[in-house]
């Protein structure tokens, strides 16, 4: 009897009593912080180097933390669209394991890897327009060359961060999630250590400052490809998950691209949106913009939990939807968001009642009152307790419907919504010059609007009857 039939018999033969039991019950917390757990502790070793890493270089300089926050801002959202589509082979890792298709796994996953090369050398042309894309931004001189050298660095990890993005979908599509967690954790610690090294110049490296911390989240993202890789062609995987089929199956292939290719450019519009914010906060003055970065840095600790929270409901959801049981997607949808709901509700009290506790890294002996810098960025952290329940919201929710493969929704709403964010962004800051406050209003009020209408998404449930892959009879059928 494999893992995913003893599951499935577990769910029949339940006591009833069980069903009560919001921990014990199939779908319930238990099953739910067994998948997400280690995916959330796998963000959180992300955010806290990231943390870290815009720590170190605030002790360098608010320049220099200001410029690494923008110029990964804008890396990223380069890297979205690719990376949606290698994030969305997990759904169709989960969707397979739960319908018992494990010979389609491996293949599915080298589409995604596959997929990451092919983007990997057009991405890498940003590299010499860097000089023109921040020109645009209109950031004060010494801040411009810093955002362009730190940003050209990390483009050199495009290829790995796509690969290891693809790869490890092969643990966390089959809830395999602590091994995702051992592997990221492990990275982290890696690269936390090379920026100590390489921006300070310590244990023999160079002191490069902000180019440094560029070259050791590089180094450490090819150290993470490379173990994914290894992790995968293991001979058991070869055997039970035809994990050695790495050759390009073209119609595999177009069917992730259909549903993958919304998902990313959903991740694309959004952090789009979010960037020009960004830029155009950058242009208000120095204080607005190193306490924004700060501020958001900050947030990225309420963030990226559920982060992990949504990548479990996502898995989650296309495990249960591929044994046809849509009722206990929909419970494991809502457990998540109760636990959810409870996380942003404790660190967002932290953000309003203990502001310092977050900010104190950054100043070291220099915190004050009289800062203006420290001021504000208290100020803004209020604006984040404002929106964080709402993110939450949106992100389980969103999360849930693209686990059953309602992708296109999804990106109608970003580009939407992107397009109002931008726009409003622009006029508070060129035309009405609402300054600071106005732009975080905006933003906590596009965050309330989003996570109410993907709400009324999922209730609406037309979810519960998608599937991304195809049925065994016409998967025999295109692999013979």
């Amino acid at each position: 009897m494999t893992g995913m039939d003893a599951g499935i018999e577990h769910v029949l033969a339940a006591p009833a009593e069980l069903e009560h039991s919001w921990w014990k019950r199939a779908a319930g917390g238990r099953d739910v912080l067994f998948v997400s757990l280690p995916l959330v502790i796998s963000s959180l070793s992300w955010t806290v180097m990231t943390f870290v890493d815009r720590v170190f270089l605030k002790w360098e300089s608010g320049e220099a933390m200001a410029a690494a926050f923008s110029a990964s801002t804008l890396w990223f959202a380069l890297l979205c669209l690719p990376l949606g589509v290698c994030m969305y082979c997990a759904t169709f890792v989960s969707q397979y394991y739960g319908n018992q298709q494990p010979h389609r796994i491996g293949p599915v996953v080298w589409q995604g890897a596959w997929l990451s090369l092919m983007f990997s050398p057009l991405l890498m042309l940003a590299i010499p327009l860097a000089p023109a894309l921040f020109a645009l931004a209109r950031h004060a001189p010494e801040v411009t060359a810093l955002e362009i050298r730190y940003f050209q660095i990390l483009c050199w990890g495009i290829p790995p961060i796509l690969l290891a993005q693809a790869l490890s979908s092969f643990y966390s599509g089959r809830g395999r999630t602590r091994i995702v967690m051992g592997v990221d954790a492990g990275v982290a610690v890696l690269n936390l250590v090379l920026d100590y090294l390489w921006i300070f110049g310590k244990g023999g490296f160079p002191a490069m400052g902000i180019d440094g911390a560029g070259w050791a989240t590089v180094a450490a993202l090819w150290v993470k490809a490379l173990i994914y890789g290894l992790l995968v062609l293991q001979r058991q995987h070869r055997r039970d998950f035809f994990s050695h089929r790495i050759l390009v199956e073209p119609p595999l292939l177009r069917r992730l691209l259909y549903y993958g290719a919304p998902s990313g450019f959903q991740l694309l519009i959004d952090v789009l949106g979010f960037t020009v914010f960004i830029m155009l906060v950058g242009r208000l003055g120095a204080v607005e913009a190193e306490a924004s970065s700060m501020s958001f840095s900050i947030s990225t600790l309420a963030f990226m939990p559920i982060w992990g929270f949504a990548q479990g409901v996502s898995i989650l959801v296309g495990q249960h939807l591929g044994e046809n049981r849509d009722d206990l997607s929909a419970r494991a949808t809502w457990t998540t968001l109760h636990i959810a709901l409870a996380y942003m509700t404790f660190i967002s009290l932290l953000y309003l009642l203990l502001p310092e506790l977050f900010l104190a890294p950054f100043f070291g002996t220099l915190a004050s009152d009289g800062n203006e810098v420290w001021n504000l960025s208290i100020q803004l952290l209020r604006f984040v307790a404002a929106y964080n329940l709402l993110d939450a919201t949106l992100m389980i929710f969103a999360s849930a419907i693209k686990g059953a493969g309602d992708t296109p929704f999804v990106l109608k709403i970003s580009l939407l919504m992107a397009t109002a964010m931008v726009t409003a962004s622009w006029l508070v800051v060129e035309k009405l010059h609402l300054g600071i406050y106005g732009c975080w209003w905006l933003i906590t009020l596009w965050v309330w609007a989003l996570g109410i209408i993907f709400l009324l998404r999922f209730l609406q449930g037309k979810w519960r009857a998608m599937r991304v892959i195809e049925q065994p009879s016409e998967a025999v059928a295109a692999h013979g």
